[in-house]
């Protein structure tokens, strides 16, 4: 098959968008004919009919809603690339594509990245959310910068990628106003058959918190296991169960609508970020180090 013809692609977007061959053959500025001969032509090339005849107007076939999905990326990056070159400061913008594993607190990771924003003169920072071995993949194709997260990178990946501890913060559990009245007499003995929000199994924290419970001799329910600490965050605001979370390093409220109700003394949890061996230079990776180090 041979490239995209662009510029069939783009009426075949404005058809799309606007339903009709003369809307969008006003607002092009050409004629019915022009537009309705580059679609065929699209067509063809693609094998596929993209519109089929609705009354009077056109309704897209399901290649059509295909294709227009991705037509819309296609002109949306079009647009996003006429903005960033059009910028002034262009020549002295820093980018950062920073990827934070799920597992961390959005606080957290806000508070890990602020040197970078604040040590760079004018400073665009992209942040992409997942799981820690598809961020180190997306690390590994140079679509990020560095990568936040609960662990390093392993070590059979070291030749590749480097890691640095950050920060260690020590575990708390909170609770809403309800479970906080509940369980808070006599903590951490109270905690038994205490309603519990846990990481997945796959999770560091989880293996310590196991651990600790184990040594207390202490067995809460779990009522809830989340890859998400935002969306664990959510379901104990609802009082729906305990929240392990870390302390925040500088003392400022990240839990709105939960209160403290006491820290499991020996368990910490560590942040480190990683980043490409290529990359070791890059001005916020540094700064980002000089601040937490």
């Amino acid at each position: 098959m041979q490239g995209i013809n662009y510029k069939h692609l783009n009426y075949f977007w404005h058809v799309a968008r606007s339903g009709s061959v003369t809307r969008a053959a006003e607002r092009l500025g050409v004629s019915m004919q022009t537009i309705s001969g580059q679609i065929t032509r699209l067509e063809q090339q693609l094998g596929r009919a993209l519109f089929r005849q609705q009354g009077r107007g056109l309704a897209l076939t399901e290649a059509g809603r295909l294709a227009l999905g991705y037509a819309n990326r296609i002109f949306l990056l079009g647009e996003e690339m006429e903005e960033a070159l059009a910028d002034a400061r262009l020549g002295q913008t820093q980018r950062l594509a920073a990827g934070i594993s799920d597992v961390l607190p959005k606080g957290i990771a806000s508070r890990l990245l602020r040197p970078a924003l604040t040590a760079a003169g004018h400073l665009r920072l992209s942040c992409s959310e997942g799981d820690f071995d598809e961020l180190i993949g997306e690390l590994g194709r140079h679509k990020l910068d560095l990568v936040l997260a609960d662990r390093p990178v392993a070590s059979s990946e070291q030749q590749q990628f480097q890691s640095w501890p950050l920060l260690r913060c020590p575990v708390l559990l909170l609770a809403a106003p309800a479970l906080l009245e509940r369980h808070l007499p006599d903590f951490p003995a109270s905690l038994r058959h205490a309603p519990l929000l846990m990481p997945s199994r796959d999770n560091v924290l989880r293996r310590q918190l196991e651990h600790w419970f184990a040594e207390q001799d202490i067995r809460p329910e779990v009522v809830g296991e989340f890859d998400d600490h935002a969306l664990m965050e959510t379901f104990a605001r609802q009082g729906l169960g305990l929240l392990p979370t870390p302390a925040s390093p500088d003392g400022e409220a990240d839990h709105p609508g939960l209160q403290r109700l006491g820290a499991l003394e020996g368990v910490w949890e560590h942040y480190y970020v990683t980043a490409s061996r290529r990359k070791l230079q890059h001005a916020s990776l540094q700064a980002i180090l000089q601040a937490w180090h």
